[in-house]
């Protein structure tokens, strides 16, 4: 596509630039920014009314503050200084007339706080040398920036508090692991779904600029106009939170998983025009290299927009020729790209639509490598150090049906396989080059059980939103159970949306609930920021002690089935409707009883060791009670496999019975109901041969006794 770019200078909804000689440096991310307007106005009282109409002259919303700042100076006789004394220098456009302050712009404000800061960049190396910065992410929060600051700025008369640039990285630090961050990325792109998406891509790409990897997440979604852009940069906006079927609610996720991958990233993004309006295209930085080696005090956000006119596309001013320059300068020297014909190529590798994030400088480890490791796999990415067990990938290749639950903690294609329920019809997630087949971790299990949950109302301050609200928990044994895998947990979805995966919750001493694994979708319980956990609320806890106890009833009713030694449960009565209570407060729960496997394992061993005199030696008769009392335990544990195996035939044979009535009885219903139907067609073809016998005769007597000849 075309990307020729002409010039067009667009209404600006932010106040002016001032500069103070060549050392001020604005690059806008808000639509308007109060501190600009006041960290300039005071000592203006002194300037001629011809100046003072000047300054007033470049926006209404300036204009305004600058006449309340000039106002609260005369009333607090403060001590004035002129334009000189404050070598201020007035942008271009400050000697128009004043505009009428009901003029309505076409670009709305965005809701943010981020400012420009009252200083100049300092000299860098550029990309290659990263001046300043940290590769490895847990070290690179050790950042102060430029020492002093003026803090007695106010905004509207009330005090301000800046956003540090060292906010992204603790920001970012709520991911304590990477493919978490990933997902982030990834629900923003299903939720475009809505706007048309169809996939969404997971690549690496070569930084040609500074010779090292990158990475690339690309949707054909709707894309963001330059609003949309601005309100996807600011901390802690969503525009989701009020919509019922998107994953995003806090605003917050883009920030820290991309922070949280890498040092930086740029984003491209294309809107078609909807309802009259131009198809726009954008750009934004969000760069810590950038922030930490110019000693930024506050982030900074350098962006560009564009419209398309006709067949070409026309740069968006909203200030002055010289900040969108300064713009452009500050991305080519801190982006992949070496010029501005380079970036707008980004979007000739896109479609009409969709946004395009790329993520460079790419966290290391303590061992200088990076921490995705891109060749293990060609069509996959993974994570070195601690998430990576070369025992379970081992193992994976051997229990297929537990290779899921033993590689998604290193292997990105294998947790974005579970990520989702349930994935929309058509669409793709590409990673690498290969797309990834959902996976249904039910299709893993064996002799499934359905059990609804629902949570109490208002109950100890439990408090659900909706008490019709229940979760389906579908609870069974892995496939792979028979070889004892130490298999176990329940993956708990939130609005389709993995946030736990294999919540072990149950942890047994010995082997008890070993292979059995559940999923639920859970939308009473919320989660928390890095949606990779829930908040510890109420009725969660609830939730864990129901699930434990479904868990336990499961494990004991059926690890026989498995090659385990049978268990007793007394807990419960009527299968899974059982009070809710704590594991403590169980009926079934006994103390004593935690380590029955452990017991019935070393039972032998007592018996072998208990009989023995002080010499070591057993006597024949002590022998003989050993081997009898060994013979006595197997029997014991045949008897009561087969007393179970007898309820459960017993209990097969009522359903079958009960079965066989209701078949019967609605047969009955259904061949008495043929009878009487057949009974009133009886009786009516009955009355209608009398009447027509009735007719007959009538007919004969009226002819007389020779009508026939």
């Amino acid at each position: 596509m075309d990307n020729h770019v002409k010039q067009e200078i667009q209404p600006t909804t932010s106040p002016a630039a001032f500069t103070q000689g060549e050392t001020v440096t604005l690059i806008d991310l808000c639509s308007s920014d109060d501190s600009d307007v006041e960290e300039n106005v005071n000592g203006l009282e002194d300037v001629g009314s011809a100046d003072r109409r000047r300054y007033n002259s470049g926006n209404p919303v300036c204009a305004k503050r600058a006449r309340d700042a000039l106002e609260v100076e005369r009333n607090n006789n403060a001590k004035k200084a002129t334009v000189d004394e404050l070598a201020v220098r007035l942008p271009e456009g400050f000697s128009q007339s004043l505009p009428p302050e009901d003029v309505t712009y076409a670009f709305p404000a965005a809701p943010c706080n981020f400012f420009v800061p009252n200083s100049s960049p300092q000299p860098s190396s550029g990309m290659s040398g990263r001046t300043g910065s940290c590769k490895q992410f847990w070290k690179a929060g050790d950042y102060e920036g430029a020492p002093g600051g003026n803090w007695d700025l106010s905004s509207g008369g009330f005090d301000h508090v800046r956003v540090h640039p060292k906010f992204l990285h603790s920001n970012a630090t709520s991911h304590k692991w990477a493919l978490g961050a990933f997902a982030e990325l990834l629900d923003n792109a299903l939720d475009e779904v809505a706007s048309g998406a169809t996939y969404v891509k997971v690549d690496m790409l070569e930084n040609k600029k500074a010779g090292n990897r990158m990475l690339l997440i690309e949707d054909n979604g709707g894309g963001m106009d330059p609003e949309k852009m601005r309100q996807c940069m600011s901390l802690g906006y969503s525009a989701k939170s009020k919509l019922a079927n998107t994953i995003g609610q806090y605003g917050n996720g883009f920030k820290t998983s991309t922070m949280r991958l890498g040092a930086d990233v740029i984003v491209f993004s294309r809107c078609p025009g909807k309802d009259g309006k131009s198809s726009t295209q954008s750009i934004g930085l969000l760069s810590y290299t950038f922030l930490r080696s110019t000693g930024k005090e506050d982030i900074v956000v350098p962006m560009l927009d564009y419209k398309r006119k006709d067949s070409e596309w026309s740069k968006i001013v909203r200030s002055s020729i010289r900040d969108w320059d300064k713009n452009v300068e500050t991305i080519i020297q801190w982006s992949p790209f070496s010029s501005e014909e380079d970036l707008l190529h980004q979007f000739d590798l896109m479609s009409d639509r969709g946004t395009r994030i790329i993520i460079y400088n790419l966290w290391e480890n303590d061992q200088g490598m990076l921490e995705l490791d891109f060749d293990a796999d060609p069509h996959d990415i993974q994570l070195r150090g601690v998430n990576r067990d070369e025992k379970n990938i081992k193992m994976a290749s051997e229990y297929p049906n537990s290779r899921h639950f033993l590689t998604y903690k290193h292997s990105l294609r294998s947790y974005v396989s579970i990520l989702y329920l349930r994935i929309p019809p058509g669409f793709r997630m590409i990673l690498r080059g290969s797309d990834v087949e959902h996976h249904n971790v039910v299709n893993d299990m064996m002799q499934t059980e359905h059990i609804t949950y629902r949570p109490q109302y208002g109950v100890d301050g439990g408090f659900v939103k909706d008490s019709n609200m229940s979760a389906v928990v579908t609870i069974g044994f892995v496939k792979d159970a028979r070889h004892h895998v130490d298999v176990q947990g329940f993956n708990v979805y939130h609005k389709n949306r993995l946030i736990k995966p294999f919540w072990r919750i149950w942890n047994a001493s010995g082997s008890d609930g070993r292979g059995v694994i559940g999923v639920l979708e859970a939308n009473f319980v919320e989660p928390a920021h890095d949606k990779q956990g829930f908040e510890r609320t109420t009725v969660l806890s609830r939730l864990e002690t129901r699930l434990i106890q479904m868990q336990k009833i499961y494990w004991s009713t059926n690890c026989h089935k498995i090659g385990y030694a049978p268990r007793r449960h007394k807990g419960s009565v009527n299968g899974y409707d059982y009070k809710e209570s704590s594991p403590e407060n169980d009926p079934g729960y006994d103390p004593s009883r935690r380590n029955a496997s452990h017991s019935i394992s070393t039972s032998d061993k007592f018996c072998s060791s208990s009989y023995k005199g002080d010499n070591g030696a057993s006597s024949d008769k002590e022998l003989l009670l050993q081997k009898e009392l060994r013979r006595e335990k197997e029997r014991n544990k045949e008897l009561e496999a087969e007393v179970n195996e007898a309820r459960q035939q017993i209990e097969n044979m009522r359903k079958e019975q009960q079965s066989l009535v209701d078949i019967f009885s609605e047969e009955r219903d259904r061949r008495d109901g043929e009878e009487e139907s057949l009974r009133n067609k009886l009786e009516e073809a009955s009355n209608t041969i009398e009447v027509l016998l009735d007719k007959v005769r009538k007919l004969e007597g009226s002819k007389g006794p020779n009508w026939r000849r």
